[in-house]
């Protein structure tokens, strides 16, 4: 077996394990600092939206030897505005320029051909008006609000309240990130973006999702005994599931880094470019929330409930007592109420620390009776 499926199965039987929830105030620190850092940068620099949002002309030239760069500076010259210059295929250039009318586009595909040393009548000059971006964007505005409700709908049928609000903090919290770099950097808001946009909350959404099924396995009937508090079975939910998020989120990354580094970075690719920028933020930004957020709203949200803050004592109450004779939590006796569990092996350690258990117990201990008592 790799080392990475050995400490998976040790992860998932809970003889390692690393404190995600009790760290939990760092994670939504980091979080909430990202944020701010997101919004900031929406509210002062604002999104580059592209030709297709603002209208303007995009001009297509046949083969030349002016280069992209130097192009772009032509064009900016004759407009006045700021151009987005693409090689093209055949070895010509598209050259969009926002914010520029009928009169205007005629202008510069005049002196574009006087400095690039081409005739006139081989640029091609298109003029794209705003409203296809409005409509999209009225359109994308709808699916995502269809999508968070039915998305909120299904997961309180199907597990509860709490996690459904949790995994729609976790949604717009990515959503939030993704978008605030783009202000942040100034990448170009396209119809690319926006389909890259739509494409990771369902990425997002999965990985939260085998999180909380695992939670909903491992906490049946959790009140019945005192051995370990909600918050400690919703971190060794993560831990049982982290190599299964780390590998399903470093697959769907690996593809989406050779869109956006070769097919983007070294060959030009425009729409594969603005596509995969925003599912690389957006799957990494997912991967984060559902292990460092979605599961740890959930624990915070859960141990409000009476009956939690109830277990919680009883949990603590029991340690302390333990403590002061000296014993482990795995050797104290169990009580009258401390059933054993088909999900939740009453023997495994909690995931606090990576490290080995301090003292392995036997599994089978308890098991096929009603109690811990001997007949």
């Amino acid at each position: 077996m790799s080392k990475l499926g050995s400490l998976g199965a040790r992860l998932y039987r809970g003889e390692v394990g690393y404190d995600f929830v009790g760290k939990r105030k760092i994670w939504y620190g980091i979080s909430i600092l990202i944020t701010i850092t997101a919004i900031v940068g929406l509210a002062v620099r604002g999104l580059n939206m592209g030709i297709e949002f603002e209208g303007g002309a995009v001009f297509t030239t046949p083969k030349t030897s002016v280069s992209v760069a130097q192009a772009e500076k032509y064009a900016e010259e004759a407009s006045g505005h700021d151009a987005v210059v693409q090689e093209l295929g055949s070895g010509g250039l598209r050259i969009q320029v926002a914010g520029v009318d009928t009169a205007k586009s005629d202008q510069i595909k005049a002196d574009l051909a006087k400095d690039m040393d081409l005739k006139v009548d081989t640029i091609n000059a298109d003029l794209v008006g705003p409203s296809w971006g409005e409509q999209i964007s009225k359109k994308a505005w709808t699916g995502l609000i269809i999508f968070m409700v039915l998305v909120v709908i299904y997961l309180a049928i199907a597990f509860e309240w709490r996690m459904a609000l949790a995994a729609l903090i976790a949604l717009i919290h990515d959503i939030t990130i993704t978008v605030g770099v783009y202000a942040l950097v100034g990448f170009e808001v396209t119809q690319g973006t926006i389909i890259g946009l739509l494409t990771i909350l369902g990425y997002s959404l999965y990985d939260t999702v085998v999180v909380f099924d695992s939670l909903k396995e491992q906490s049946k009937d959790l009140a019945k005994q005192t051995r370990w508090t909600y918050s400690e079975v919703a971190n060794r939910s993560i831990n049982s599931t982290l190599v299964r998020s780390i590998n399903t989120t470093v697959v769907a990354l690996l593809p989406v880094a050779g869109l956006l580094f070769i097919g983007g970075g070294f060959l030009g690719a425009g729409m594969l470019n603005d596509i995969s920028l925003s599912l690389f933020v957006g799957l990494a930004a997912g991967a984060y929330s559902s292990i460092f957020i979605a599961t740890p709203l959930v624990a915070d949200l859960k141990e409000t409930e009476p009956q939690m803050k109830a277990l919680k004592k009883r949990v603590l109450a029991k340690r302390a007592a333990a403590a002061a004779k000296g014993e482990s939590v795995e050797s104290a006796p169990r009580d009258e109420d401390d059933e054993p569990q088909d999900d939740v092996d009453q023997d495994a350690a909690p995931a606090g620390v990576v490290g080995p258990r301090t003292q392995p117990a036997s599994r089978g201990r308890g098991r096929g009776r009603p109690s811990g008592k001997r007949r």
